[in-house]
């Protein structure tokens, strides 16, 4: 089922399954997507999660709002989300732009978060995080590479098809300047983070380990065979990997070493 809630920054589309007696998820699609790209995840987390599939501003069935696409106003809109929908912590669950705002959310609002799973997320716009560069660099509202996304914005939109140049040329603008975290930024997320990737991701797995790393609650899942698309193209090892995290209690290995030195330690 969807609707529409009043949000302080914009009105916004969500979609809800599972049983609300459940602990809250939120999923959180990925840039120009809508909430049709989560289709292999939505029964799977829906047995076991309460899940909440709210549409950023710009995005899918929820209007664009004057002025730039930020992740920090997207991040701001999510956390205001969780307080009004949820009325307490939630599960984040976001892919690729999704992941992004995940972890500003675990970042600027520890309050509304539970757990955190970010797939092929990068955190700094830097040539390194990017494993094909000239994708983004030639990017364009009109290009072929963006066909798909056209036409799953212009099939639900409330702003219409002809806005789609207005949105696609915000968020590509966002995309060069953000986000801007550091290491030492993410180190202050405590919310446990699963770092998922796929092995052929278009974010780097330079890029992804180093996430990992400055996370001092981290866990990463490698997928292999699978690319920035993981969750459409291995959604039974996504899922397995998402619901076995959320559902399980700190990390307990029977030799850990940066665990072990994270905890105040000492390894063999």
């Amino acid at each position: 089922m969807g609707d529409y809630v009043e949000l302080p920054g914009v009105r916004t589309w969500y979609e809800t399954e599972g049983d609300p007696g459940h602990e809250p998820l939120l999923l959180l699609h990925g840039g120009f997507c809508t909430n049709e790209t989560w289709a292999a995840q939505r029964a799977d987390l829906a047995a076991e999660y309460h899940v909440f599939l709210p549409e950023r501003r710009g995005h899918g069935r929820t209007p664009d709002v004057p002025g730039p696409l930020t992740y920090l106003d997207m991040a701001a809109d999510t956390a205001d989300f969780v307080e009004t929908m949820v009325g307490g912590p939630a599960h984040l669950v976001g892919w690729s732009d999704g992941g992004i705002v995940a972890l500003l959310v675990a970042l600027r609002r520890p309050d509304v978060v539970r757990k955190v799973v970010a797939i092929g997320a990068n955190w700094r716009p830097t040539p390194e995080c990017v494993a094909a560069p000239w994708l983004l660099d030639h990017m364009t509202a009109d290009g072929p590479e963006m066909a798909p996304f056209r036409e799953m914005y212009a099939a639900v939109s409330p702003d219409g098809a002809g806005h789609w140049p207005v949105v696609a040329g915000k968020l590509l603008e966002e995309y060069g300047r953000a986000p801007d975290l550091s290491t030492e930024e993410l180190a202050r997320i405590e919310a446990p983070t699963l770092v998922l990737v796929g092995d052929d991701d278009m974010v780097t797995l330079e890029h992804t380990i180093a996430l990992y790393r400055a996370l001092p609650r981290g866990e990463l899942a490698v997928v292999p065979g699978a690319s920035h698309m993981a969750p459409m193209e291995k959604p039974a090892v996504v899922n397995r990997a998402v619901l076995d995290f959320l559902g399980a209690g700190p990390a307990e290995t029977m030799f850990p070493v940066r665990r072990a030195v994270a905890a105040g330690g000492a390894t063999a």
